[in-house]
């Protein structure tokens, strides 16, 4: 069954079209990845079914088991059980990370103190830390991650998570993965990772602002060996390019 389907979606920003007339669904309980060139529109895509602010107008519909949410606010769709972990993790100043991951916490979610293990932070040394600039990339990036497993949304959308990490990094982030998707969390990844794709089940690849292809992992690694793959698209890629 699909938990999210987006019906004929369309988005222009400031007179230019970025996504055409998208039709897909997310079936529930499964890894989904996202692939496709820079400029393609796959955060774009995170962000207008996140419902974020220069998102929302769109053409087309969203429905979260069935049920339209277009007109519902980021909150309101945050509160339905959708989640996005940013490319570019946020600050929270004047919050210990105590705080922002008390301020996560959901019934059905682990502990703060299980959160911090799976993600291999100490929880005795980073949980009195503030959620500022003392933080790296990848500490605030984990921690993000720990906020979504004692949150456990029902979609959680992962806009390249293994962007400025490390491979230690990367590995807790895959079993952070694994615990959501054990748990029954619903996971969309934006990604430009082999790895990261290998790790789904189902992958959609985009191009120019459509889905032009979609299936299973096999089928659509393909665009990594080739960077790009015979379709309609009226341009033309010149040597060295991807389109």
């Amino acid at each position: 069954m699909a938990i999210l389907k987006l019906e004929n979606v369309s988005l222009s920003l400031n007179n230019k079209p970025i996504l055409d007339s998208i039709s897909v669904d997310f079936w529930e309980g499964y890894i989904h990845a996202i692939v496709g060139p820079n400029g393609a529109g796959k955060s774009t895509l995170s962000y207008v079914i996140m419902g974020l602010s220069n998102y929302r107008t769109i053409s087309g519909t969203l429905y979260f088991k069935n049920k339209p949410i277009n007109e519902l606010s980021v909150y309101q769709r945050a509160r339905l059980g959708i989640s996005l972990a940013w490319q570019e993790p946020a600050r929270f100043e004047g919050l210990t990370v105590y705080q922002y991951l008390k301020a996560s916490k959901k019934d059905n979610g682990l502990s703060i103190e299980e959160a911090m293990d799976v993600i291999g932070l100490p929880a005795q040394e980073y949980l009195p830390r503030a959620c500022d600039k003392t933080l790296s990339g990848g500490e605030r990036k984990r921690i993000e991650l720990a906020s979504l497993l004692v949150m456990q949304p029902e979609v959680v959308l992962l806009d390249e998570p293994d962007s400025g990490i490390d491979v230690e990094a990367l590995e807790r982030i895959f079993d952070a993965m694994a615990i959501l998707k054990q748990r029954g969390s619903t996971i969309i990844t934006i990604t430009h990772s082999m790895a990261v794709l290998q790790k789904a089940e189902h992958a959609f690849l985009m191009c120019h602002g459509n889905i032009i292809d979609k299936g299973g992992i096999d089928k659509i690694s393909g665009y990594f060996e080739n960077k790009c793959i015979p379709c309609d698209h009226k341009n033309i890629p010149i040597s060295g390019e991807t389109r």
